[in-house]
């Protein structure tokens, strides 16, 4: 793939997203995944998946196999439990920050909280999460786990640095992640028609409006599960249009180059 050198802007609607629907599962994908390849749409940056899934109670991924991957989880509604051979577990909850570098291997699940090792039920609700991953810097790295809250940064309503390898955002990153050329920042914004973010300046750039409406400049309205991926452009002004989310992958490298 060639290396564009003028700016660009391409808008992915929500509903145009390649789907996977079983008893248990609704997941949308960004990207080609599994069984839905399209050959003109594996990847932007770094960034080889997008996944939106919403995961019915008490079911979920049994246990499988990750190698050489970056996957950052950030969940909307709902908890997601965490297990992999490595020994972690954790609940992840909206606001909490994690990332599972898979590295040299690794066996994880993820499946709904919902209920109780006795099998007793603690609510009967789905959980919605987005799933990303991207590309390490080099495989064969040791595999690993970090979560941390985040919920009063995002608070602010500002651009939150939630996972990154870049240098330039060391001392104020929730996780990090084994890419020196990505970060990943999310904006948990109010609705207030004054407030607003402003993009990064980045080469390759990845906007995915998680929840409600937004407007951005040189675009229009986005809304939720649309996405924009900018290519040598940055720095557009994202303002919410009532109570919003926003994903943006700043990227400064491509998979098979610079």
């Amino acid at each position: 793939m060639s290396t564009l050198t003028t700016p660009h802007i391409d808008v992915h609607r929500g509903g145009d997203r390649m789907k996977t629907r079983v008893s248990w599962l609704d997941s949308k994908h960004s990207f080609s995944f599994g069984e839905h390849y399209d050959p003109d749409n594996t990847h932007h940056g770094l960034l080889l998946v997008n996944n939106e899934d919403v995961v019915s109670p008490g079911k979920g991924f049994d246990t499988h196999p990750h190698r050489d991957m970056e996957i950052v989880t950030w969940v909307l509604d709902g908890s997601l439990v965490h297990q992999d051979s490595l020994g972690h577990s954790g609940v992840i909850y909206p606001g909490l920050a994690q990332r599972m570098s898979a590295g040299t291997g690794i066996m994880h699940s993820e499946k709904n909280d919902a209920w109780r090792v006795d099998g007793s039920p603690v609510h009967a609700d789905p959980v919605h999460f987005v799933q990303m991953w991207v590309v390490p810097d080099e495989p064969g790295v040791d595999p690993g786990y970090q979560q941390l809250e985040i919920d009063d940064e995002l608070a602010s309503g500002k651009l939150v640095t939630v996972a990154s390898g870049l240098p330039r955002y060391r001392d104020r990153t929730a996780i990090t992640i084994n890419s020196s050329h990505s970060a990943l920042h999310v904006a948990r914004m109010p609705g207030d028609p004054e407030h607003g973010v402003d993009l990064p300046d980045a080469p390759y750039t990845h906007v995915f409006v998680a929840s409600g409406e937004v407007e951005m400049e040189s675009v229009g309205t986005l809304y939720e599960g649309d996405a924009v991926r900018l290519t040598r452009t940055g720095g557009q002004r994202v303002i919410a249009r009532g109570p919003a989310e926003v994903l943006v992958w700043e990227m400064h490298a491509r998979l098979g180059g610079s």
